[in-house]
Formats: C-alpha cells, sequence, structure tokens
C-alpha cells in the first residue's frame, strides 16, 4: 500500500471548503463529505482514518484527494490571478462534482418527451388518424409528422408510454 498524496489548501479554499462542511441546509450531502475528505486530508489524516471517522471506505478518501491534487495547479493559478470568493467557489464546486457517467447521452429532451406524452393525451381523430386509440406507430409517426423528433420507433414510443416519462428522466444515481 503506497504513501498517500499529500494535498495543500489554502486559506480562501479552507474557508469556503468549512462553510459548505457546516452549511447542513444547503449543501448536499456528497459535497459536505468530500469537503470533509479534502480538509482531513490537507491536515495529515491518512484515507484509512478518513475512513473510520466518516465513515468511507478508504478508496473514496484517495480518489478525492488524488483529483484535488491533480487540481492543485489551477486553483493556485486562480487565486494568483485574482480570483473571486465566488469565481473560487464555483471552481472548487466544479471540483468536487461527480465527473460525467459513461454511457449514451438521452435521445431526447425532457421538453421532447412531455410533447410526446401531451400528443398521447390528444384523440387521434383530431389528428386525422382514422383510429379510436393511439396504437405506438400511430402516435411516432404523428410526432415525427409534427417535426417533434426526427425519428422516433414505435416500440420506443411503446416503452416510453408504458414506462412514464419519468423512467426516461430520472438521474441516474447508481
Amino acid at each position: 500500500m503506497g504513501k498517500a498524496v499529500s494535498i495543500s489548501v489554502s486559506e480562501r479554499q479552507r474557508a469556503i471548503l468549512e462553510r459548505w462542511r457546516k452549511n447542513k441546509a444547503g449543501t448536499s450531502a456528497q459535497l459536505m463529505e468530500r469537503c470533509a475528505i479534502i480538509l482531513l486530508s490537507a491536515d495529515g489524516v491518512s484515507n484509512v482514518e478518513q475512513g473510520q471517522v466518516l465513515g468511507v471506505d478508504r478508496q473514496r478518501a484517495r480518489r478525492w484527494r488524488t483529483r484535488w491534487s491533480q487540481h492543485r495547479d489551477r486553483l493556485a493559478e486562480a487565486e494568483r490571478e485574482g480570483a473571486t470568493d465566488k469565481d473560487l467557489a464555483k471552481l472548487l464546486l466544479a471540483l468536487l462534482s461527480d465527473e460525467p457517467r459513461p454511457g449514451t447521452p438521452p435521445t431526447f429532451t425532457a421538453e421532447q418527451l412531455t410533447l410526446i406524452i401531451a400528443v398521447a393525451c390528444e384523440p387521434p381523430e383530431a389528428c386525422g388518424r382514422p383510429v379510436t386509440h393511439w396504437t405506438p406507430r400511430e402516435l411516432a409517426d404523428e410526432v415525427i409528422k409534427r417535426g417533434i423528433v426526427e425519428t422516433i420507433s414505435p416500440r420506443h414510443v411503446d416503452r416510453l408510454l408504458k414506462g412514464g416519462i419519468y423512467a426516461h428522466t430520472r438521474p441516474n444515481t447508481g
């Protein structure tokens, strides 16, 4: 097991991190935990000890300590160039936020999904369709005809209607 990466935190950075760590009402639990990891790391607390104190695994402490270390030059440069506390806070927040997760980005926007659901709520006869109830094929054709989406398969329409819009717009928390 190698020695943990040593990190440093400026006075201004520490003030911002401490404020976030203590603001239980306005700060997410994730951000509070990450602030605590950085502050403990800067104070020389090992990853294993942090795991015991914070109730996290040492890999999590290592991950955030390493990420901070990789961005220390950028943070120092921002302070040298006279970044305001607000600008510095934005940099810190970006640093302590989750990186984009792998995988295919969503095919349709929330607005497009909402419009598809709205069309599904209209009677098909009002759109000149010779059916009394929407079929996935008819609905797919209609939303393409209206220009809501460029393309969508009847199967995708069917999954959307069966799962509801929530299943297609909720953030992945895994």
